[in-house]
């Protein structure tokens, strides 16, 4: 064999495989594809609508004159108040999906798969609370439209019935989705800091319905002052057409005490994020 005839190996490169990082918009449309990929996520939103709208609806269709609300007038509000009867059942429902969306990922162990994708483990939280919130807010804001449009027509031509055209009505409405938004990303948090599902919808359940009762066990100066800024009571008060209940504080200072309480969640589930193995 000539040297001519000695031919040198050729070395063949792999093809390289892309390089994926771990953005802010991944991370989003990762959890957006995760809440509309479960079943869970379409019945339980749907059976919060469902509270919002049948209860509201049915609540003005059962009104009547010598009623308890028989003495109101427009400007009482009563309306609103039929329409959204149903918004702590339908709070309930949007933040136990809340609870679920974030404790499920540790009882089905998916948390270590998203975890190992999403080392910074912040991200996930912001995701899930930017994906959850913004829906549970369009969709409850829907819900209390398409029930305070129902109840307009039961109650068309009574004492208390108000229009969308009129003053603070809109407000209202909206103030009824934002709550509802709220309590959803109330929910993600307790989920997070809890990773129990039970337990999780438990606590909320508990914060939503039973503690502005035991408020009552406290002095009564400082059992006011509590309960007014408790969700639920803030909630009702970005609700409320007129600042009518010493119970209630003004639609602004409610919002601004729901949107602390969201902030407090928030810092306590990245702590815990941070702070644990899993």
């Amino acid at each position: 064999m000539t040297a001519d005839t000695i031919t040198s190996p050729t070395t063949t490169s792999s093809p390289a495989h892309p390089v994926y990082r771990v953005t802010g918009r991944r991370v989003v449309r990762s959890e957006w594809s995760k809440f509309w990929s479960l079943r869970s996520s379409w019945i339980t939103l749907g059976v919060a609508v469902l509270f919002l709208v049948a209860i509201g609806a049915i609540a003005a269709a059962l009104y009547s004159p010598s009623g308890p609300l028989g003495g109101k007038d427009a400007e009482s509000g009563a309306a609103l108040t039929l329409a959204l009867a149903g918004t702590n059942l339908a709070a309930l429902a949007v933040g136990a999906l809340g609870v679920l969306l974030s404790a499920g990922e540790y009882s089905t162990g998916m948390v270590r798969s998203t975890f190992a994708a999403v080392p910074g483990r912040l991200p996930v939280l912001w995701a899930k609370c930017a994906v959850y919130g913004p829906i549970a807010f369009v969709t409850s804001t829907v819900g209390a439209l398409v029930s305070f449009g129902l109840g307009s027509a039961a109650l068309h031509g009574e004492k208390i019935a108000l229009s969308l055209g009129d003053a603070g009505v809109f407000r209202c409405l909206l103030g009824a989705g934002l709550y509802l938004g709220l309590v959803g990303v109330y929910g993600v948090t307790v989920g997070l800091l809890v990773r129990n599902n039970a337990g999780g919808i438990a606590i909320l359940a508990g914060v939503v319905l039973v503690l502005p009762g035991l408020t009552g066990l406290l002095p009564s100066s400082l059992g006011d002052t509590v309960s007014r800024y408790l969700p639920s009571n803030a909630g009702q008060s970005v609700m409320t057409l007129h600042e009518s209940s010493d119970s209630l504080v003004s639609p602004g200072a409610g919002m601004t005490a729901l949107l602390v309480w969201a902030v407090l969640l928030l810092a306590g589930a990245a702590y815990r994020l941070r702070r644990s193995d899993v």
